[in-house]
């Protein structure tokens, strides 16, 4: 699986790198079928303290790209719901694909 990172309004960051592949390497060791993960971090001004550090998720699977966003006061909660959002949209789909 390849794995790119794209930063807008937000300093690259080694740990958030590695916190985001630990979380799709164990994805990936349970959906072998995820192709490609492009992550984007963003910051966003809101009004509420809760929200503003954006963690976007696009999954290249067969078929259409799975997606998950999520926006909270620090981008590992929001790294950890978008991965969260995109195992239940992976365990949908395995459960859709036939084989034969």
């Amino acid at each position: 699986m390849n794995i790119n990172f794209e930063y807008h309004n937000v300093e690259a960051s080694n740990r958030l790198e590695e916190h985001t592949k630990d979380k799709l390497e164990k994805l990936y060791h349970k959906f072998q079928m995820i192709v490609r993960a492009d992550v984007f971090f963003k910051t966003e001004n809101t009004s509420s303290d809760k929200t503003g550090m954006i963690c976007n998720i696009r999954l290249s699977v067969p078929g259409p790209r799975l997606f998950a966003e999520a926006s909270h006061e620090d981008f590992i909660s929001s790294i950890n719901e978008s991965v969260s959002d995109l195992e239940k949209q992976l365990t949908k789909k395995k459960g859709k694909m036939m084989t034969y």
